[in-house]
């Protein structure tokens, strides 16, 4: 067992590869052994959380995860640990599993009870192995009945921390998102962990999951999943990087930033937009900085920054740089994305060149042409700026963020950094990744741009599109985590940061 941390790459499963490597590993095996492996990977992680606890409440579901929780109450109770057992099944309708860890759960003298135990402390816990991995998007499953739902409230609201078995009740392992009439009314309780059980699900990292699942452990339970490809990865951080001493500016690349439409185009000043992307491709690395504002602007330095060099849109060599388009641009960067889109080798798309490409049909097609003519484009788009691309809603990216990535990134030949919670990082033909790290803390305007000019950095010094936009998803949250305080994290403090 081993507690997940953002220091290494891990394979993410969906529900059918885990059902697939679950049977495959059942076949092999005596009857029963994975569910007592479970059991006993759920009794030690609970004995470790709550060494001090009078009560361990353990909700147990109809099914196999419920299963998981019988066998771990039968295990705490042999150990002297005081259990009650609040289980929704019936033996004549359980699986066979179940009903067999339900009657040595019965033999060893395990209380049950109908209802959750009243009042649990904060030295207490409460295990949820009320519904697994069961809850698929699609599925027509009725909202929970009322005693489901009574116990789920129990668990949300309970002072004791809660140890959810493979992915908390509700939650849809491949899209962290929870099912209709499953999610709850108030945040989740602060001390929250969840134990993945055979693979790790990827809905446990982004979505509503990181808040759902809490504190992720992972449990194997012995069986390799090396035969199944994993269908989506954890990101890892970035490699660290070696700056010759023989190297100068010229090695590490030039990046220009378009954007920052000025006050007088519409009377809706948006410059500070582009200098934070600026700053933060100039703090992370790039060579050289260079800014082009659109409409009338005064501004021929930037006073915070002054390493930053201005220029006008046309005096760019837009052919022999990487570009960053569209952050604050406004209306005024509809004039410029032809250019940009025909010249710049290497491309990040933020913001309002997003929403110009989604409504604009003279733009889509050379977009979709830059892939074929061997140039490197980064989209950076929120929830609804996706939308727009793929002509749906944002509650259909949030409903399945992985799949509205990937669509995206099939649909225009290029990297795609799906940003929020977990944010998603696609490629054609590749296995989604996504970030582990960041917080709330990012929940403030500009930190976006901070992004498209970390990515910017990254490719102006020759990395690969994909691994440029994971490792600056990385360091980007990667130093919201770091930063000092507990208020909302200002991007101009976040361009500054270095990576750790």
């Amino acid at each position: 067992m081993q507690r997940i941390h953002p220091t290494q790459a891990y394979p993410l499963h969906h529900t059918a590869s885990t059902r697939r490597l679950e049977r495959s590993a059942a076949a092999t095996l005596p009857a029963h052994t994975l569910m007592q492996r479970a059991g006993l990977a759920v009794a030690r992680l609970a004995r470790a959380l709550a060494p001090h606890a009078r009560t361990i409440w353990i909700a147990c579901g109809p099914g196999n995860n419920g299963g998981d929780g019988l066998e771990a109450a039968m295990l705490l109770h042999r150990e002297g640990v005081p259990v009650v057992v609040t289980w929704l099944g019936a033996p004549e309708t359980a699986p066979a599993d179940a009903r067999q860890s339900w009657q040595r759960a019965q033999d060893a003298g395990v209380a049950f009870s109908h209802h959750a135990p009243h009042p649990l402390g904060p030295q207490d816990l409460c295990i949820d192995a009320l519904l697994g991995i069961g809850l698929a998007p699609g599925d027509q499953r009725p909202p929970p009945s009322e005693r489901l739902a009574a116990v789920l409230t129990a668990l949300h609201h309970s002072p004791a921390p809660v140890l959810c078995v493979d992915i908390p009740s509700g939650l849809q392992a491949d899209t962290g998102q929870y099912a209709p009439g499953f999610a709850p009314a108030d945040a989740p309780p602060a001390q929250r962990h969840t134990l993945s059980l055979l693979t790790l699900k990827p809905g446990l990292f982004t979505g509503a999951g990181r808040d759902a699942a809490g504190t992720v452990w992972w449990d194997d339970l012995a069986v390799p999943c090396s035969g199944e490809a994993a269908s989506a990865w954890l990101s890892a951080p970035p490699a660290t990087a070696t700056r010759l001493h023989a190297s100068h500016k010229g090695s590490y690349g030039d990046v220009a930033v378009i954007g920052g439409e000025g006050l007088a185009t519409r009377g809706l000043g948006m410059t500070g937009a582009a200098l934070l992307a600026a700053r933060a491709a100039l703090h992370h690395g790039a060579g050289r900085v260079l800014v082009a504002l659109l409409g009338d602007h005064r501004l021929d330095t930037d006073p915070q920054q002054p390493e930053l060099m201005l220029r006008l849109v046309d005096a760019l060599r837009l052919e022999q740089l990487t570009v960053v388009c569209g952050c604050g641009g406004g209306e005024a960067v509809r004039a410029v994305l032809p250019r940009v889109l025909a010249q710049a080798p290497r491309l990040v798309l933020d913001a309002d060149a997003l929403n110009a490409v989604a409504d604009t049909p003279s733009l889509a097609q050379p977009l979709a042409e830059r892939a074929q003519r061997g140039h490197t484009t980064v989209l950076t788009p929120h929830p609804l700026e996706a939308a727009r691309l793929l002509g749906s809603s944002r509650e259909a990216v949030q409903a399945d963020r992985l799949a509205a990535a990937q669509a995206l990134a099939d649909r225009w030949g290029c990297v795609v950094l799906l940003k929020g919670s977990g944010s998603v990082i696609a490629a054609p033909g590749a296995a989604p990744r996504i970030n582990p790290t960041g917080n709330a803390r990012l929940a403030t305007a500009g930190t976006g741009d901070v992004l498209a000019g970390l990515v910017s950095a990254r490719l102006a010094a020759g990395q690969a599109a994909a691994q440029a936009a994971a490792d600056a998803a990385f360091v980007h949250g990667q130093a919201a985590d770091l930063a000092p305080g507990s208020g909302p994290l200002l991007a101009g403090a976040l361009a500054k940061i270095q990576a750790k």
